[in-house]
C-alpha cells in the first residue's frame, strides 16, 4: 500500500467534509464516507461502528462487508477487536486478525477473507463514540503514517457525530452523540427529587470546523493562541505570591505543559494532515486522555485534569467561546459540573432544581450548601459532563442517587408521579406545622432544624421546627477567599438570632478539615483525613481563629441566650479546653464592658465512640450533647461514609448501634444533660421513630424532613414501639428494622 502524504490526507479530509455537507439522510452520509475512506486508503473494507447504547456497538455502515449485516451486527464493549478498540481507546493494528486474542468471527459480515485489520477509536475528549475500521486481504500491518492518518479522519468523524451529522432518515437513530437515554448511578449527596433542564457549569467548547483549508493559517492561529495561553499562566504565576506552595506547583505544571514542544509539534502535525487548529487541540487531548486513563501510575492519571483544563483554555482562545456563552439559564435548571465550590453554588442559589457532580463527597462544601438550600444533589455521576448538553431533559433522584438523562417518556412519567406524590405529602405535612410531635402515649419529641445560611432561617417557622439544633458556622468561612472579620461574623450571628426570635439556635464552632478545606488554608496531605486534623483539633491548634469566632458569637448574641457546641470531641480534655476558652472570652468581654449572653449553654458533639465511655465528670460538665449520627456511625462500624462499597452495608437500626445509643441516652439522663440526635438518620422517619422510642428527646434534621417525621410520631405509640424493639433485641435479632417496619405496617 502506498503511504499517504500530507496533501493526500488534506485531500481526503476536504472530500470527507464535502461528503458530510451534501444533503441527504444520516445513513446515506455514512455509506458515502465508508466508500470514500476505503478508496482513499486503498483497502477493500471500511466500516463504521457506533454506540447504540453505552455498552453496545453496532455496525452502522460498511464498504466491503456484507451490506445485509448493517444494523444487525452488534457487539459488547470489549468484545472482539472492534470492542477492544472501543474499550481501551487505543488503535489495534495487525496483519493477521484471526490470530489476535479476542478475535470474534462474524460470518454474517463475510470478513473471514480479510487478514489485515486497523481499528481506531472515534472519540472526543475521552467520550467514546465508536470505532473506524479498515481491512484488506493483504496480510501486513499498516504503517505508522496510515494509522496516524486514520486517527485524523476519526477525529473529524467524532466532531461531525457530535454535531449530529448522521441524524436523518433510515439510520435508526444511530450515530447521533448525545441522543441516548443514559442513567447514571451516583451517590446521594442531598435527598429529594427534581426534573429540569441541564445547565452546564462549564459548557463544552463546540468545534464546528474540524477541517482546515489553509494549514499555514491554521498553524498561525494555533501559535497565537498558545502564546496567549502562556501569557495567561504567567499572569497567574505573578499573582501567586500569596498562594500556598501546592497552588503554585499546579501553576508551574500548567506552565510546563503549555510550553511543551512535543504538545505543539503533535498539534502542528495534525494541522499539516488537514485538521483545523481547534480539531488538532481536541485530537491531542483525546489521544492523551485515552492513554493516561489506562496508566497504572496515579500521578499520570492525575495529570488528566491539568491536560483538560489547559486544552479547554486553548480551545476557548481559538473559538472565542468563553465560559459565558450568552445562553440564558432555563427556568428549571439542573446544574451539571465536574465539581463546584460553595461560593459558586451559592451564586446560583435557590434557582436550581438540582445539582449533579462527577466528583465531590457527601461532606463536601457543595453538599453542605445543597443541603442548606434543600436542593437534591447526586455526586460521583461519572462522565456526565461529557454526555450532557445544555437543555437536555434530566431527572435527579437524590433519594436513590440515580440520574436519568434524556429519559424515555415512561420513565419521566413515573418520575413525575413520584414528585407529585411528594408534593402532595408536603401539603398534608404543612397542616401539622403548628401541632406538637406528640405520640399516642402523650410523649412529645422536640424537632429542630439544621441550618448554615441566612437563607435557611425562613424555614424555621414554615417547617414548624422548635429551633435550630445545628447551625453550621463553617459555611461563612468556606464561601470566602479570606478569613472573615470578627465584626462580619458577629453581625451575621446577630441576624441569625434576630431571625430565630425566641427559638434557640445551637451554634457549632468551625468544623473544617477532612473534605472541608478552606480556600485560604494549606491543604493537609493526610492518608485518612476523616480521622485526621479536623474540627476541634484545628480549633485548639489554631487558638486565634477559635477565640475570634467565640468573641463574634458572644457579641452577636447581644445579651440573649447563647448555645455553643464544639464538634468532633474525642476526649473530655478537648471539651474542657474548648469550654475554658469560651468562658475566658466571656470574662474578657464582660471586663471590657460589653454585654454578654444572659444564659450560656456549652455542649459537645458526640461523634466518636470513645466519648460514649467518657467519665461521669464529662457528662456533668456538658450542658447538652448532640449525637452526630453521620460520623458516629462510620466510626462505630469502621465504614467510610464516602465509600459506596461499605457505607450502605451497616444499618442504623443494627442492634449493637442502637444499644450504644441507648447507653448514651441513659448516661445523659442520669446527669441531667440535654440530648439531641443530629444527622441524616434524624430526618428519616423510620430511623427517627426508633431513636425517639429509645428515649432521644430531640431530633435535628433538614427542614423538609420535619413534616414526615412529625406525622409518623403522632401516629405511633413510642412506649409500645420501645417494647417491640427491646423484645426483638433480646430475642437475638441483629437488625431491628424488621420489627420496626412490622409495627409501622399495622398503624
Amino acid at each position: 500500500m502506498v503511504e499517504r502524504s500530507e496533501s493526500d490526507s488534506r485531500s481526503l479530509l476536504r472530500r470527507l467534509r464535502d461528503t458530510l455537507a451534501t444533503p441527504g439522510g444520516g445513513q446515506d452520509r455514512l455509506d458515502r464516507i465508508t466508500h470514500l475512506i476505503a478508496d482513499s486508503m486503498r483497502t477493500q473494507v471500511c466500516s463504521i461502528y457506533l454506540f447504540r447504547d453505552p455498552e453496545t456497538l453496532e455496525l452502522c455502515a460498511t464498504e466491503g462487508l456484507n451490506p445485509e449485516s448493517v444494523h444487525k451486527t452488534r457487539m459488547r464493549l470489549g468484545e472482539g477487536l472492534v470492542g477492544r478498540v472501543a474499550r481501551t481507546g487505543q488503535p489495534v493494528n495487525t496483519g493477521n486478525a484471526p490470530s489476535e486474542p479476542g478475535f470474534r468471527y462474524m460470518p454474517e459480515t463475510g470478513e473471514e477473507i480479510y487478514s489485515s485489520f486497523l481499528g481506531v477509536p472515534i472519540q472526543r475528549v475521552g467520550e467514546k463514540l465508536g470505532v473506524l475500521v479498515v481491512q484488506s486481504r493483504e496480510a501486513r500491518e499498516f504503517s505508522e503514517d496510515e494509522v496516524y492518518g486514520l486517527e485524523v479522519v476519526a477525529m473529524v468523524l467524532a466532531e461531525m457525530t457530535e454535531l449530529g451529522a448522521f441524524i436523518g432518515d433510515n439510520n435508526n437513530g444511530i450515530g447521533a452523540a448525545h441522543r441516548f437515554t443514559v442513567m447514571f448511578r451516583g451517590t446521594t449527596g442531598q435527598e429529594g427529587a427534581a426534573e429540569g433542564r441541564v445547565w452546564l457549569h462549564e459548557p463544552r467548547v463546540v468545534v464546528t470546523n474540524p477541517v482546515g483549508d489553509d494549514p499555514d493559517a491554521e498553524l498561525k492561529r494555533l501559535e497565537e493562541a498558545i502564546q496567549a495561553l502562556q501569557a495567561q499562566i504567567e499572569d497567574m504565576l505573578e499573582g501567586s505570591a500569596a498562594m500556598d506552595k501546592e497552588h503554585r506547583q499546579v501553576l508551574e505544571t500548567y506552565k510546563m505543559l503549555a510550553h511543551s514542544r512535543g504538545w505543539f509539534r503533535r498539534m502542528s502535525e495534525d494541522i499539516g494532515l488537514g485538521l483545523s487548529a481547534e480539531a488538532a487541540v481536541e485530537k491531542e487531548q483525546s489521544t492523551a486522555r485515552a492513554r493516561l486513563e489506562q496508566s497504572p501510575d496515579l500521578y499520570l492519571r492525575e495529570r488528566l485534569n491539568d491536560l483538560d483544563d489547559l486544552s479547554n483554555r486553548l480551545l476557548r482562545l481559538l473559538t472565542g467561546q468563553g465560559k459565558d456563552t450568552g445562553a440564558e439559564l432555563p427556568p428549571d435548571p439542573v446544574l451539571i459540573a465536574r465539581n463546584i465550590g460553595p461560593a459558586e453554588l451559592l451564586e446560583y442559589g435557590r434557582a436550581l432544581r438540582g445539582v449533579v457532580l462527577e466528583e465531590g463527597s457527601v461532606g463536601s462544601h457543595a453538599a453542605i450548601v445543597a443541603r442548606a438550600l434543600s436542593i437534591p444533589l447526586v455526586i460521583h455521576a461519572a462522565r456526565i459532563t461529557t454526555e450532557a448538553l445544555n437543555g437536555d431533559l434530566i431527572l435527579v433522584d437524590g433519594d436513590q442517587g440515580f440520574v436519568h438523562l434524556r429519559p424515555e417518556e415512561t420513565v419521566a412519567a413515573a418520575f413525575r408521579d413520584k414528585i407529585a406524590m411528594q408534593a402532595e405529602a408536603q401539603k398534608r405535612y404543612a397542616d401539622l406545622r403548628e401541632q406538637p410531635a406528640t405520640d399516642q402515649s402523650g410523649q412529645t419529641i422536640s424537632l429542630m432544624m439544621n441550618a448554615g445560611l441566612m437563607a435557611d432561617l425562613p424555614s424555621l417557622n414554615g417547617s414548624g421546627a422548635d429551633g435550630v439544633g445545628l447551625f453550621r458556622t463553617e459555611l461563612q468561612f468556606l464561601t470566602r477567599t479570606r478569613v472573615p472579620r470578627r465584626s462580619e461574623l458577629a453581625a451575621l450571628y446577630k441576624r441569625v438570632m434576630d431571625a430565630a426570635g425566641d427559638k434557640r439556635v445551637h451554634f457549632r464552632t468551625l468544623d473544617i478539615g477532612s473534605d472541608k478545606v478552606l480556600p485560604y488554608m494549606k491543604p493537609q496531605d493526610e492518608p485518612n483525613p476523616a480521622m485526621g486534623w479536623r474540627a476541634i483539633r484545628v480549633g485548639l491548634d489554631k487558638p486565634g481563629v477559635l477565640r475570634m469566632q467565640l468573641q463574634a458569637l458572644i457579641r452577636g448574641a447581644e445579651g440573649r441566650p447563647l448555645s455553643v457546641m464544639f464538634p468532633f470531641i474525642a476526649t473530655p480534655n478537648e471539651f474542657h479546653a474548648a469550654r475554658d476558652s469560651l468562658l475566658r472570652e466571656m470574662e474578657r468581654e464582660s471586663a471590657l464592658g460589653r454585654t454578654v449572653p444572659c444564659d450560656l449553654k456549652i455542649g459537645a458533639m458526640l461523634e466518636t465512640p470513645s466519648l460514649g465511655f467518657a467519665p461521669e465528670s464529662f457528662f456533668k460538665a456538658c450542658d447538652f450533647i448532640s449525637i452526630g449520627g453521620n460520623d458516629l456511625k462510620q466510626f462505630f462500624f469502621a465504614a467510610d461514609r464516602e465509600n459506596e462499597r461499605v457505607r450502605r452495608r451497616y444499618d442504623t437500626l443494627d442492634a449493637a448501634f442502637l444499644t450504644f445509643i441507648e447507653q448514651i441516652i441513659a448516661r445523659c439522663a442520669a446527669n441531667n444533660t440535654a440530648l439531641s440526635f443530629c444527622g441524616e438518620d434524624a430526618g428519616r422517619p423510620v430511623e427517627a421513630l426508633a431513636l425517639a422510642a429509645l428515649g432521644v428527646p430531640t431530633l435535628s434534621m433538614r427542614p423538609a424532613s420535619i413534616g414526615p417525621v412529625k406525622h409518623l410520631i403522632r401516629r405511633a405509640d413510642l412506649r409500645e414501639l420501645r417494647e417491640i424493639i427491646v423484645n426483638a433485641r433480646d430475642a437475638g435479632a441483629q437488625s431491628l428494622r424488621p420489627a420496626v417496619t412490622a409495627y409501622l405496617a399495622n398503624l
